[in-house]
This record gives structure tokens, sequence and C-alpha cells, in this order.
């Protein structure tokens, strides 16, 4: 297994990194995507790959909340992080016209500034998006056939926003989003129709803990070790084996990343 999405540089690992790779890689998960949200965690996210170079790679990018950071000196500072072989994909690049920390308009023009990098650069693109789909889809459409690859981590829309999606061949991203019962449901349903050479899987931790793990864990702390059970809950959605997706999914995000 490949956790394509964790958040390693958040504060809540501080205290126990090592014993929380430890963990990872006794659960089998045999590589983590660190997820870069801007200049300072990308950097961040470097020097932690540079500490684990044949078991961390990472993303450099601009988080849609951290748009309005965006400036002239971004593109380069981006361009000298993604010039190290860890860095595999720009991003994490996009939309959230949820919550809007960023004004839509910041956050439309540091995507696209992204996205013409990653296309420059000819590395993948690690996306964002929520609330946001129809507007996502117009400005990424025009870069999508000069990308190597790209993928909308974090998956969590409908049916026609999975379905826009997939027809721009974009790989899909899924999290513990499926195991909760309380707004998974969708998700839980829609997984089924992702192309299994599309489909990766991630916990984006610190965040996203599994809700329907049983027996709970005592720390609210979304960590690699629980991928296991993620990758579990989307096999019965698909009704596939456990075996089948989680080598699939590994081939996927192998080729993805070209690790």
């Amino acid at each position: 297994m490949i956790d394509i999405g964790i958040n390693l540089t958040n504060k809540r690992f501080d205290k126990d990194l090592d014993q929380v790779i430890t963990n990872a890689k006794q659960a089998n998960v045999n590589n983590l995507i660190v997820t870069g949200t801007s200049i300072e965690e990308s950097e961040q996210a470097l020097e932690l790959c540079l500490q684990y170079p044949d078991y961390l790679y990472c993303t450099a990018g601009i988080h849609p909340h951290d748009a309005k950071t965006f400036n002239k000196d971004s593109l380069n500072m981006l361009r000298t992080i993604a010039s190290n072989q860890q860095v595999k994909v720009i991003g994490e690049c996009g939309l959230d016209f949820n919550r809007n920390f960023s004004t839509p308009k910041e956050q439309e023009f540091a995507f696209e500034q992204q996205l013409a990098l990653a296309v420059e650069l000819q590395l993948p693109v690690f996306m964002h998006e929520r609330d946001a789909n129809k507007r996502f889809i117009e400005i990424l459409k025009p870069f999508i056939k000069q990308l190597p690859n790209a993928v909308l981590h974090c998956f969590t829309g409908s049916r026609e926003d999975l379905e826009a999606c997939l027809a721009l061949d974009i790989h899909i991203g899924i999290t513990g989003w499926i195991c909760d019962e309380r707004r998974g449901t969708e998700l839980y349903e829609l997984v089924k129709l992702i192309p299994s050479d599309r489909l990766m899987i991630e916990t984006d931790g610190p965040y996203l803990l599994p809700r329907s793990m049983r027996p709970k864990p005592k720390s609210s702390r979304n960590e690699p070790k629980y991928l296991p059970y993620i990758a579990e809950t989307i096999a019965n959605a698909r009704g596939e084996s456990l075996k089948q997706l989680v080598q699939q999914t590994e081939q996927n995000s192998r080729l993805f990343f070209k690790i």
C-alpha cells in the first residue's frame, strides 16, 4: 500500500514522527507521499523526505486556503523545491469554495499558475476541490493534455462531479471519508464507478480518522497505519478482495509518482 496524501509536517506529528513512520511500515504501508500545502510546508516536507529518502516522497505546492500568499516569488520558490528528486508532483493546489480562506479570484490565479508550472516541469499535479467542481474543471481542462498526470485527492463530491473528473481521465484519491456513516454514504456507492487504474488511497492524516474503526482509537489523530482499514472499506464497497485492491492501487501509485 502507498499513502498518497499524508500531512506529516502537521504539528500533531512533531513528538513521535519516527514512531509514526515505524508503525506505517509495520502496517505494510510501503511508501508515504508527504503533502506540501504552502512554500514553508513544502520545504519542510522535502526536509523530511531527505531523512527517509527510500520511504518518503512529497509534493510541492500552495493549497487554495493559502492562495492569498501566492506572489511573484512563489513560482520560482516552488520550482526550486521541485528540482529535488524527492518531489514527485506539484500541489496541493486547486479550489475550495466551501471555506474561502482565500478569495475565489486568488485561488483561481494560484491554481492556474501551478498547473502551468507542472506543465513546464512535466510533473503531475496533486489537486484539491471542494464545492467548486464546475470552475475546477473549467480551469483544469486546457492544461490536462499537457500534463503527465493528475489526481484529485480526497474526493468527496457528487456523481456529477466524479463523472466530470473521470471524463478528463484523472486519478481519484479516496480517504477515510468513505468510512463516515454521517457523510460518506454517497461516496461508498460512488467508489465502484472509479476505473481500477484510476483509483488511489490515502489517509490525509492527521485529518479524517475513519469513524467506523473498532475498537475506536484513543486519539483522534489519523495516521498511515490506519490505511489498511480504509483500503478494506473501499474493497468492500467495490466488491473486490482486499488483496486485489491493494495490489492495483499500489501499482497505480507507483506509476503515477514514478517510485
